[in-house]
């Protein structure tokens, strides 16, 4: 039955709709509109017209059933504009915030019209006011706010397919939407920056030649530009602060971003590439205590934070960005979920990479691989299929937890990125080490089951140097920030080589190449996922900004004019890469690699310069920089790899192993040559050149 309301000199029929499921559901007929809050003493529906500016209607949700309140308009369709006032308890000592001035975002919306206009209208308190956050502000803010659009979800997926790569055959491209193709010259003008650029027919091509299977995207659920960043001039270019978990970013598409984005991933899947984002559930744009309330804090702040226990006027932060989203209140981890399958179902996105994880897993007494949202994750069907990684820290205590993510998850490993920073950067007695990041990091994962692939190997990502920069600067250089050089970290591991920055010093610019060369070389045959910075291949610097999250302009965008430059672009070096790779199966083992066994067969070995197995004073040689190692096949008659590192400043003659019915060496890879193609030879004795690698197959 509908009723019939009076509203602002209009007649809106009102039926009582169902509380599932949350946010703004079109049946073809009408919309259901769904908001969980615990705490509201009411909420009121606004429909705005189609410039966002006017409120056409306040109509106050009719139903409340166990915290969902709901109503069902027959005469909503997709295109209408919405937003909501929740009223209740201003008690901020309490931790309610309620404040029907203020239009709120639904956590739901599928998509957003407008932009957020700030002023302090967003505040819920009277900014500046002698009682901070304690005062209720009265001004409307519904004029600067972006509202949420009723979205028909159809779209036609054709003969799509998604991929289904093995997590041994993934290598993942780390990118960002607007900076990958904003300066690329071969993408259609009309593309650049936005989701349709990533499918361009050159930009798929040039993935599919450095042999990358899955793009891993920044930040692209809809995210706020923060106040103090507009009013220095710059904005939140990498997009860390979600404002709207199920709606795509509107800058990123200049009409209709969700079949935009849908479009994208459709062409890529028909590429052979997989599609993962890069997920913000840890906080929300809101900030702290004397943040803006956008949407979450004015709907239900008790349910959505951590709050200070004995102090629920301020947050408890562990992300370093004001607040954290509490997963352990059940329609807070439902929200989670229901972001999470809605990408998978309705953008048929194949994984996940979640930002700051570690809070994910939080619960009263600290971090808990038994959570709550592990668990629902593990048992959930429609994610089951899906790849998910974490990033496995936080910024609150006993916030680390490398290797301490339960099974079915990867990991981000500073380790390894640590480890092979070091190492090419000089440091001696590093081999140890060396070798356990090369082999996939069992001192890490080895246990619940996990194996190699639990591993997310890594070089350089968004956050830190460029691969160019890591051997170009020994110092942060981010002034350009507006923070007077103190963001960004200042432990590194880098090296300029002898010169900070860019130099025509020719001696130099070789040796930041060949190390450039080795990076890539020991990311693509280390067991584990290897994990590439998009532009790394070509040069790509940042001036030697380490924290380039708010450069939306040429230090951010990647940089492609060192494509087909000699010295800078290394696509066919990580080609090769990648085809070895595929090549040899003991490079991307799912199970984890041995020493020699009973019967004389081997994962690993452990080779001196002598070609004679390692013991305890060769690892402990003092400076030690060489190393070497044979990886066995995992089928018996395939061939044996050698592998030859040597980071040191001078050549290191070396033995290559004799093996039982093979009578050759082939050497597959020198990084000494640009491209990484050797010479074609059979060996007995030689020389690892100065900091360089070597691969070489046996063969019959």
């Amino acid at each position: 039955m509908y009723q019939e309301r009076r509203n602002r000199g209009t007649t809106v029929r009102l039926a009582a709709g169902l509380p599932y499921p949350l946010g703004a559901t079109w049946d073809g007929r009408g919309t259901n509109f769904a908001l969980f809050s615990a705490h509201a003493q009411a909420v009121e529906l606004c429909l705005f017209d189609k410039s966002g500016r006017r409120e056409l209607e306040r109509v106050p949700l009719p139903e409340h059933t166990e915290d969902i309140w709901h109503g069902y308009l027959p005469d909503v369709a997709p295109g209408q504009l919405y937003g909501y006032r929740v009223h209740g308890r201003y008690d901020p000592e309490s931790g309610f915030r309620f404040n029907p001035y203020k239009l709120l975002l639904d956590p739901y919306a599928k998509a957003l019209a407008g932009r957020l206009v700030w002023s302090d209208a967003h505040y819920s308190f009277r900014a500046g006011g002698p009682r901070s956050d304690l005062t209720m502000d009265r001004r409307d803010n519904a004029r600067g706010m972006p509202k949420a659009v009723v979205v028909d979800e159809a779209f036609s997926w054709g003969n799509e397919r998604r991929p289904g790569t093995a997590w041994e055959d993934t290598i993942i491209y780390e990118a960002h939407v607007k900076g990958l193709t904003r300066l690329r010259d071969d993408v259609p003008p009309g593309w650049r920056g936005f989701f349709s650029g990533l499918a361009a027919p050159a930009m798929v091509d040039h993935l599919q030649r450095l042999g990358v299977t899955a793009i891993e995207l920044m930040p692209i659920h809809a995210f706020v530009d923060d106040r103090y960043l507009i009013e220095r001039g710059l904005v939140n270019y990498w997009g860390y602060s979600t404002l709207a978990f199920f709606a795509p970013e509107p800058r990123y598409a200049p009409d209709n971003p969700l079949d935009a984005f849908r479009s994208t991933v459709s062409r890529l899947h028909d590429a052979g590439i997989e599609v993962l984002l890069d997920v913000v559930y840890n906080h929300t744009a809101e900030g702290n205590h004397l943040g803006p309330t956008l949407s979450f804090r004015g709907i239900d702040n008790t349910s959505y934070y951590w709050l200070v226990p004995g102090s629920p006027r301020h947050y408890d932060d562990f992300t370093g960005c004001g607040n954290a989203l509490n997963l352990t209140h059940p329609r807070v981890l439902q929200l989670v979920m229901d972001s999470l399958r809605y990408w998978v179902e309705v953008c048929h996105v194949d994984g996940f990479r979640f930002d700051l994880a570690s809070t994910l897993g939080r619960g009263p007494q600290g971090f808990d691989r038994g959570s709550w949202f592990f668990a629902a994750v593990r048992q959930d069907p429609v994610l089951a299929t899906t790849k998910l990684i974490a990033e496995p820290w936080d910024l609150g205590l006993g916030g680390y937890q490398v290797g301490g993510f339960p099974p079915g998850w990867s990991e981000w490993n500073d380790h390894y990125r640590r480890t092979l920073r070091r190492y090419w950067a000089g440091e001696g007695s590093l081999i140890g080490d060396v070798g356990g990041r090369m082999t996939g990091s069992s001192d890490l994962f080895r246990h619940n089951g996990r194996g190699p692939r639990a591993s997310i190997n890594h070089v350089t990502v968004h956050d830190g140097f460029t691969l160019a920069d890591l051997v170009s600067y020994e110092r942060k250089h981010n002034r350009v920030n507006g923070e007077d050089n103190r963001d960004g970290s200042d432990d590194n591991q880098s090296t300029n080589c002898g010169h900070e920055g860019p130099t025509r010093d020719p001696t130099i610019i070789a040796l930041r190449q060949q190390l450039r060369r080795n990076q890539l070389a020991c990311l693509m045959l280390a067991h584990g996922v290897p994990l590439l910075l998009a532009g790394d291949e070509v040069g790509n610097s940042q001036k030697g900004n380490n924290n380039a999250y708010c450069q939306d302009n040429e230090t951010g965008w990647t940089d492609w004019s060192g494509i087909n430059r000699t010295g800078e672009d290394l696509t066919e070096l990580i080609a090769r890469l990648t085809a070895i790779r595929r090549t040899y199966p003991q490079l991307r083992p799912r199970r984890w690699v041995d020493g020699r066994r009973t019967d004389g067969s081997y994962g690993v070995l452990w080779l001196t310069p002598h070609a004679t197995e390692m013991h305890e004073k060769d690892w402990n040689f003092p400076e030690g920089r060489f190393l070497s190692y044979l990886l066995g096949p995992l089928r018996r008659g395939s061939p044996h790899l050698f592998v030859v590192l040597n980071a040191a400043p001078q050549a290191i003659e070396f033995k290559l192993p004799i093996i039982a019915d093979y009578d050759r060496w082939e050497m597959l890879l020198d990084t000494t040559h640009p491209s990484g193609v050797p010479s074609h030879a059979a060996y007995r004795f030689t020389h690892a050149p100065a900091r360089s690698v070597l691969v070489f197959a046996a063969t019959a």
